[in-house]
């Protein structure tokens, strides 16, 4: 890949994480609901925070898309793309993410919205980059990708966002990353690891 042409692992790694994080949790709150798994107040209490965040950072990604990223596209590659579908999934997010936020205190009464929301993410984003990533890579510059790239970045919660990525980037995509990003990436990571895997311990009862 030239450095012209943009690089898409950054968006190929969040889509990856949400689908993966919205799965597991539809998972977990149905062991839950189902009575397979107890859940205490305190791992409520970090089911909740742990949703709340998951549905913010879902909510940016695709205000971002609808307002930095489309308009780029429909001004790069003009009538090769038609957008319409991919925006009315967003619409069709807004609510269930709504409806997910408000009862992120009952973690059994999760469980359905969110294995909606998780089948929702999975085929839209598949859509998504099965339509519009060539789209990107041939009429999209790197200099216009790197303005979408900043306005994803900005307001995202860096201290929940980077440590998930861990679970579900591929070792060539770290490789990668380490490239990208260089020392800093890497301090980041091993100072956030620690908390994150106690997180994910709590809420997922992961090892």
């Amino acid at each position: 890949m030239s450095a012209t042409t943009p690089n898409l692992l950054g968006f190929r790694l969040g889509h990856r994480t949400m689908r993966g994080d919205t799965r597991r949790l539809a998972e977990t709150t149905r062991a839950i609901a189902e009575g397979r798994q107890s859940c205490d107040a305190r791992r409520a209490a970090a089911i909740r925070d742990y949703v709340v965040k998951l549905c913010a950072g879902i909510h940016h990604h695709h205000k971002t898309e609808d307002d930095v990223l489309w308009p780029v596209i429909v001004r790069s590659a003009g009538a090769e793309v038609d957008l319409s579908d991919l925006t009315d999934d967003h619409s069709a997010l807004d609510p269930l993410l709504n409806e997910i936020t408000s009862a992120a205190g009952d973690p059994a009464a999760l469980a359905k919205p969110l294995a909606r929301l998780a089948d929702l993410l999975d085929e839209h984003i598949e859509e998504e980059e099965r339509l519009l990533f060539p789209v990107i890579l041939r009429h999209v510059s790197a200099g216009d990708w790197e303005q979408v790239e900043k306005a994803a970045q900005k307001g995202g919660d860096i201290r929940f966002d980077l440590p998930r990525i861990e679970r579900y980037v591929q070792p060539s995509e770290m490789a990668e990353l380490r490239k990208l990003a260089g020392p800093v990436l890497m301090l980041l990571l091993a100072l956030l690891r620690p908390g994150h895997r106690r997180r994910e311990r709590l809420v997922f009862g992961a090892p």
